[in-house]
């Protein structure tokens, strides 16, 4: 009882819809990987979120190299230039 007191206040329940043998498939790959379906998914989601955390940060270290540039904007050809 007291477990899914605990596991209801952290978790949320969402629903999806997938075709069922791609569903089926996943099913497998998670067993073969001795995880449910559900622990592979929220594997999945943990990674999905902190992509964006890693774009934020790649924004915010671009913005503060922008004043390190040399002053002009290059032409494409200059950028290309080997």
């Amino acid at each position: 009882m007291y477990a899914n007191l605990v596991y209801t206040a952290f978790m949320r329940n969402i629903t999806f819809s997938a075709n069922e043998d791609l569903i089926d498939q996943a099913r497998q790959v998670a067993h073969d990987e001795r995880k449910t379906l559900n622990d592979a998914f929220r594997d999945w989601l943990a990674q999905y979120a902190s992509s964006r955390s890693d774009a934020a940060g790649f924004d915010e270290f671009m913005s503060r190299i922008n004043p390190m540039r040399a002053g002009r904007h290059f032409t494409r050809e200059e950028m290309n230039e080997r």
